[in-house]
């Protein structure tokens, strides 16, 4: 399986690179993942809603970018789905089986995502109704993905 996780901004906080690289490393047992980081658009505190429409289309535009038309796309939308760590295995299990063998998981940026990458959306995906900073999804992101791998394959996990 080729698991890739296309995020807007750059990472900055050390302790949230350390995370990344250590879920990433942990991965490597079970699949190939790549993160792929797109620049996010600078935008001022007061926004019109069309000026927060153009700096999602911006952004969206450099996620489509990074996909082809055999990718499954998973989008993080706080209005998404809620899954369990169980149900997140069972999803990405049933993926691979039935022939979807790459899968992209997208974290917008601060604004959120726009219309043309949710529309690529094949699943919109919920960690919870809160919001949470972009950067941190990142790392919460790969010990889900982690975690599921252990489920799929019977391993033990932290429950």
């Amino acid at each position: 399986m080729k698991i890739t996780i296309i995020s807007v901004g750059k990472l900055k906080e050390k302790y949230l690179k350390q995370g990344i690289q250590e879920y990433l490393k942990r991965l490597s047992a079970y699949a190939k993942v790549d993160v792929i980081e797109v620049a996010d658009e600078k935008a001022p505190e007061n926004l019109s809603e069309a000026d927060m429409e153009a700096v999602k289309y911006k952004e969206g535009e450099r996620i489509l970018s990074h996909m082809s038309q055999d990718t499954y796309v998973i989008t993080l939308e706080i209005n998404g789905a809620m899954l369990t760590s169980e149900q997140l295995a069972k999803k990405m299990d049933d993926l691979a089986t039935y022939g979807k063998s790459k899968i992209a998981f997208i974290i917008g940026g601060s604004l959120g995502l726009s219309k043309d990458v949710q529309n690529r959306s094949n699943y919109a995906l919920s960690f919870s109704k809160m919001t949470f900073p972009h950067q941190l999804m990142r790392l919460v992101l790969l010990e889900q993905v982690y975690r599921g791998f252990r489920i799929m394959r019977g391993e033990p996990y932290h429950k």
